[in-house]
């Protein structure tokens, strides 16, 4: 992959999109070698979490690449859109929790991938926003989606309509990130967390980000059900005995097995 960097530490995965002269902008060729590496974390069961950021310090994603888009046909365009949404929905859906650790500019495509992430950390110099309407099109890899579900509909529908980047400060006022950190402690603080998360039951994790990412799509009622599936599957696992036995026995240092 010459655009997008993979590296494991022990369970975690970290996503380097590596296109730093061109601020790390969404090309199909970085598209393609982005879904090869979400696809080698996918079926990769020892990965426990995963990280995704851009390399350098001025930009996770400054967008799509506009020169590459300008004079696409409407029926490129739709090609294009889908192909994006199509990688972005895999990350949504990986079988374990990814980490966006978000420095300098998410922009447009970069905001879209941050959102497509579960969990999203971002440096202080950090810039959100999906500027797209004031280059004549709408944001086209589930922005207007993940957006408005992740903030109150009118935060995104101002950001959308206006084409407003927001601060790292402003974007954790609104819930679009969970944590605001130095730049220099930002890809440290995003392993701390990603270890966290790998230290506990990868099945038990799995099942309840399946259980919220599903549930939200439902009623309250068809949620629980979801919940109530995904709880009683964990009882089929060894992990399961496992825990509840350290925690009758009051051992602390678990090693769970995946099982």
């Amino acid at each position: 992959m010459e655009n997008v960097l993979l590296e494991k530490n022990n369970h975690v995965s970290t996503i380097t999109i590596n296109r730093p002269k061109a601020l790390n902008a969404l090309s199909t060729e970085v598209l393609k070698d982005l879904e090869e590496a979400v696809n080698t974390v996918k079926n990769d069961p020892d990965t426990y979490c995963v990280i995704i950021t851009g390399a350098g310090d001025k930009s996770f994603v400054a967008g799509a690449d506009i020169a590459e888009m300008k004079d696409k046909t409407v029926e490129e365009a739709a090609e294009y859109g889908a192909f994006g949404n199509k990688i972005f929905r895999e990350i949504e859906t990986l079988h374990c929790p990814v980490i966006a650790a978000v420095n300098g500019f998410a922009l447009g495509g970069g905001c879209e991938l941050a959102m497509a992430c579960d969990i999203r950390l971002a440096s202080a110099n950090a810039v959100f926003g999906q500027p797209e309407v004031g280059l004549g099109i709408t944001p086209g890899f589930g922005g207007t989606q993940r957006l408005a579900r992740l903030v109150p509909v009118g935060i995104a529908k101002e950001m959308i309509f206006g084409a407003r980047n927001i601060k790292a400060d402003r974007a954790y006022q609104i819930g679009l990130v969970n944590a605001v950190v130095a730049p220099e402690e930002l890809m440290a603080a995003a392993q701390k967390m990603a270890n966290g998360i790998a230290k506990n039951a990868p099945i038990a994790v799995e099942k309840a980000k399946k259980a919220i990412n599903d549930g939200l799509q439902v009623d309250i009622d068809g949620g629980i059900k979801e919940e109530v599936e995904d709880f009683s599957a964990c009882f089929a696992s060894e992990d399961q005995t496992y825990g509840m036995d350290c925690f009758l026995n009051k051992v602390k240092e678990k090693e769970f097995k995946n099982k």
